[in-house]
């Protein structure tokens, strides 16, 4: 069971001094220069040498948003109230965890009417992965499960996490009851990371948003 501390990511300056962003994770983790020197935009200067990347951005300064060329947006205001988005001159106000969806091709810009935010971002290149952003209530009765492909981060509240039984190889019926697996207390922004084998399971009170990432269909866009 693998659980990424929000404590832990490196935060990285934005260049025009508008806010910071922290990795949480990306695909393919590491890269060549030779891939680097193709992807990567002239004009805005950032890396984008990867198909996915998933990461959480605290904007304190109104103005322009990074281009991604090729690339799909989906991007998720999880703490401050408001974000109001420009996307090719068409303003959109986004609200507190309601996922929205843009291309990185887009002149993109942000102004925060109500004051700084956090926003939660799922990067996806074109023809190779779509990404998906759903925002759930935990329950303390009702374990959610994150499965193979998907990212289960705390919002807001208090979550638990554990192993699951779900995926597991087959095992002779106990002899007597098993005992709890243990339970990993989860902070604010920790992500953790889905299975299909021992599936972590997640419990508490608050919210959790499910990022899912899946493969591209043949011949979409």
């Amino acid at each position: 069971m693998e659980i990424i501390r929000y404590a832990e990511l490196k935060a990285h300056p934005w260049r025009n001094g508008g806010g910071v962003t922290r990795e949480v994770a990306r695909h393919p983790r590491t890269r060549s220069v030779e891939t680097a020197l193709q992807t990567a935009p002239r004009d805005t200067g950032h890396d984008n040498a990867w198909d996915w990347r998933v990461s959480i951005a605290e904007v304190s300064k109104a103005g322009p948003f990074s281009a991604y060329a090729g690339m799909d947006r989906v991007l998720t205001v999880i703490d401050g109230d408001l974000l109001l988005l420009s996307v090719d001159g068409a303003e959109h106000p986004l609200e507190k965890y309601r996922p929205f969806r843009f291309s990185g091709d887009a002149d993109s810009a942000g102004a925060l009417p109500t004051g700084d935010i956090r926003d939660l971002n799922v990067i996806t290149r074109n023809g190779a992965f779509k990404g998906y952003t759903s925002i759930i209530e935990l329950s303390k009765k009702r374990a959610h499960p994150v499965f193979a492909g998907q990212f289960g981060i705390l919002l807001q509240g208090q979550g638990t996490v554990s192993p699951g039984t779900a995926g597991g190889p087959p095992t002779e019926p106990p002899a007597a009851v098993a005992p709890e697996p243990e339970r990993v207390e989860l902070n604010r922004y920790d992500a953790v990371v889905g299975s299909d084998t021992g599936t972590p399971e997640i419990v508490g009170r608050g919210f959790l948003a499910v990022i899912s990432i899946d493969p591209a269909e043949p011949g979409t866009v």
